[in-house]
């Protein structure tokens, strides 16, 4: 049989058959590889061919040793616990919760949406829990699933842009804090709504944007970083921070936004890099919530406890299995989430006064993340007349 090259012809010209056409696609889209750390890749190239255990651990097999740790830890923990206070008597009442973090977990763990991305509008706009409870759960959660896919993604060493976690957290806590004090107390249950749903789909019209364009120059990371990259960085957490505040997730899609858009970063280093992000600030919105502030609901720790043996396992599954994916998959599934969150916010039949600002908000998210591609392709251009080298 003739050998087949990536361009999808093979060495002597002969027409492909479908299901060699079938294996290129799948290849090309879901089997196209991770992005590591340098020092990773170097490693990786250079196995020995009598590896020791380390090599076997944290080079050969690190991928699968990646998401037993955060596995095997919290489920010990879990199961501990659960058994000596009889959390079991709770699924009746909250099978959903599990069944629901399935698709969140992994989807958290695999795009630049935090789990909280289906926690909140499932919990809001189906259920009907109010948006407080949800906000609570859906930070409490990725507290778990979150921290479980970032210390995948930190042990297999997938590339990240450690800046944009560093100072997008510097801005994110008092963002949070700011926003869980002064902004959320003034909004009421149908505006947090629809906010969220405003903002999630701009990010969505922001994705399209993105991969609006097929064969762009992206960056490994933010390149010739200065002060006001880092201020940019800094003031994007801040804004994503508020959007924690009432929605349980914002940072990660904030961030996203800015390093791909604007700055031209790869998305598989943009999307591990929310995702150690949203772990981070899930962390410590938990605890604010939970040991500085003291009033989450009941409703919401019995909700975090039958759903965390799932989070802890879909959510680094998710990241796993995301770091191999094209860039249009992984955009297909957050597109798919995010007309689903519409419908069903239309489907609650939200008043006309609601429908007018929501739609004004998309609009405005599509110009402002239009402008800021534009903006993007500006500072390439500067950086491709320096001759800028480290590029994808």
């Amino acid at each position: 049989m003739a050998s087949v090259h990536p361009n999808g012809k093979s060495a002597f010209s002969q027409p492909l058959s479908r299901g060699q056409k079938l294996r290129l696609w799948f290849r090309k889209y879901f089997l196209e590889g991770q992005h590591l750390e340098d020092e990773a890749e170097k490693n990786l190239a250079n196995l020995p061919e009598n590896p020791t255990l380390h090599d076997l651990i944290f080079i050969k097999y690190r991928k699968f040793v990646a998401g037993l740790i955060p596995f095997l830890l919290i489920h010990t923990f879990w199961w501990s616990t659960a058994i000596r206070h009889n959390f079991f008597r709770w699924y009746p009442d909250y099978w959903h919760m599990p069944v629901t973090m399935v698709l969140g977990s992994f989807v958290g763990g695999m795009t630049s949406e935090g789990a909280g991305a289906v926690a909140f509008p499932v919990l809001t706009l189906v259920l009907h829990v109010a948006p407080p409870i949800a906000r609570d759960f859906a930070i409490m959660i990725q507290s778990i699933g979150m921290t479980s896919a970032l210390t995948c993604i930190v042990f297999m060493q997938v590339k990240i842009e450690h800046r944009a976690v560093l100072l997008g957290t510097s801005g994110a806590v008092p963002g949070f804090v700011l926003g869980v004090h002064f902004i959320d107390p003034l909004m009421t249950g149908p505006q947090k709504k629809m906010l969220f749903v405003a903002i999630w789909t701009a990010f969505a019209f922001a994705l399209a944007i993105l991969n609006s364009h097929k064969k762009r120059t992206t960056f490994k990371e933010i390149p010739e970083f200065c002060f006001w990259k880092g201020l940019v960085l800094f003031v994007t957490g801040l804004i994503g921070g508020i959007f924690d505040s009432f929605a349980g997730s914002g940072i990660d899609v904030s961030i996203f936004s800015v390093i791909t858009l604007l700055f031209r970063v790869s998305e598989k280093t943009a999307t591990p890099t929310t995702v150690v992000l949203k772990g981070i600030n899930a962390v410590f919105g938990f605890y604010y919530r939970a040991v500085m502030m003291g009033d989450i609901s009941e409703v919401a720790w019995k909700y975090f406890a039958v759903t965390i043996p799932v989070a802890s396992f879909f959510a680094p599954l998710g990241a796993f299995i995301g770091s191999h994916f094209h860039r249009q998959v992984v955009a297909a599934f957050i597109y798919i989430l995010e007309l689903a969150t519409l419908i069903g916010f239309l489907c609650n039949g939200p008043s006309w006064q609601l429908l007018v600002i929501g739609s004004a908000i998309i609009v405005f998210g599509y110009v402002f993340f239009h402008a800021l591609s534009r903006a993007g392709g500006v500072l390439l251009q500067s950086i491709q007349r320096r001759g800028k080298q480290d590029v994808f």
